[in-house]
């Protein structure tokens, strides 16, 4: 997905259930003209779903894409779903970006997460 490089690495934080996710796993084709553009456009267009919780995103150095969007309920993942501008960067993804994909929609019954604290740092003896 796009270069989160700049932005610090946290997960998603666990909301209270119930809420919905849907995981979406990728195999590009070799050519990706246009495919960051599109990406980035999807990602600012979804957090204005009203019930949009957030998105993780993970890709193995083989290729394999994953992507995990968050929302509070059904009809916030059925917006997001009939989006016109969505729908076109679908259909565009199957005619070049994705080899394969698959989509799955989950309803969460539980979820809880853990942060470690920082451990201050102090100075060291030699």
């Amino acid at each position: 997905m796009s270069d989160h490089s700049e932005a610090p690495v946290a997960p998603v934080e666990a909301y209270e259930p119930p809420y919905y996710v849907a995981v979406f796993t990728t195999v590009r084709t070799q050519d990706q003209s246009g495919y960051s553009e599109t990406n980035a456009r999807m990602e600012d267009l979804v957090k204005d779903v009203p019930g949009f919780l957030g998105m993780d995103h993970a890709q193995t150095p083989g290729g394999l894409g994953i992507t995990v969007g968050y929302f509070r309920d059904a009809d916030a993942l059925t917006e997001w779903r009939s989006n016109a501008e969505h729908q076109a960067a679908q259909k565009r993804g199957r005619a070049e970006w994705y080899q394969s994909y698959t989509l799955h929609v989950a309803k969460v019954e539980r979820s809880h997460g853990f942060t470690r604290a920082e451990v201050p740092q102090g100075p060291t003896a030699d």
